[in-house]
């Protein structure tokens, strides 16, 4: 989400004259710019966390797991590849992963060839939490980037930030900044989507 908006911002910051020549967007435009996509994530990252809770018990960050393994189409993956596939920390992926274990939604296995190495799987209660939580992700991205495109500016102006209007999200974390499994908020590890699991 975050890095598609970070590339429709770049394009803006830089601009095409004629001959072909680019020419960079002036420093104030491109903070504004910039300001855009942090206003549009935070919009976006708040009302996920309020919606995959409520209706699903899921964090964004527990979310975007359950997804990228899915998408993947493998039956395992390392905890490394998942904690690269949704920037996060090994560490704190690894707690997130352990409490999709406790929920049954994730499985963990040591690697035979390598017993450092920690293998985690998406369960079948993992596929139907997914699947049944994946139409609420997609309605509230869509509504998110639907009024970014109306309005032409990301989000609404203080989104997320202190002093902000009623209706906005601040973020609330757990005691070590990581998301909480059922139920609450997620917090401090922000989750990019981007690409599937690299190969």
């Amino acid at each position: 989400m975050q890095a598609h908006l970070m590339q429709e911002n770049l394009i803006r910051v830089h601009s095409i004259v004629p001959g072909g020549t680019i020419r960079r967007m002036n420093e104030e435009d491109a903070v504004r710019a910039w300001r855009r996509v942090l206003a549009v994530h935070a919009t976006a990252a708040c009302a996920l966390e309020r919606e995959l809770s409520e209706r699903h018990r899921l964090g964004m960050s527990e979310f975007e797991v359950l997804e990228r393994m899915v998408e993947g189409g493998q039956e395992k993956y390392r905890v490394q590849e998942v904690a690269d596939a949704v920037h996060l920390s090994q560490s704190a992926c690894s707690r997130l992963i352990a409490r999709l274990e406790k929920a049954g939604l994730v499985t963990r296995a040591i690697c035979q060839d390598d017993r450092r190495g920690i293998y985690v799987g998406i369960t079948p209660a993992g596929r139907e939490r997914h699947a049944t939580a994946r139409p609420t992700h997609r309605n509230v991205i869509g509504e998110i980037f639907a009024s970014a495109g109306a309005e032409g500016s990301g989000a609404p102006e203080g989104a997320g930030e202190p002093g902000a209007p009623e209706g906005s999200c601040p973020r609330e974390s757990s005691a070590d900044g990581d998301a909480v499994l059922p139920g609450g908020p997620s917090g401090g590890d922000a989750v990019l989507p981007g690409g599937l699991f690299r190969r």
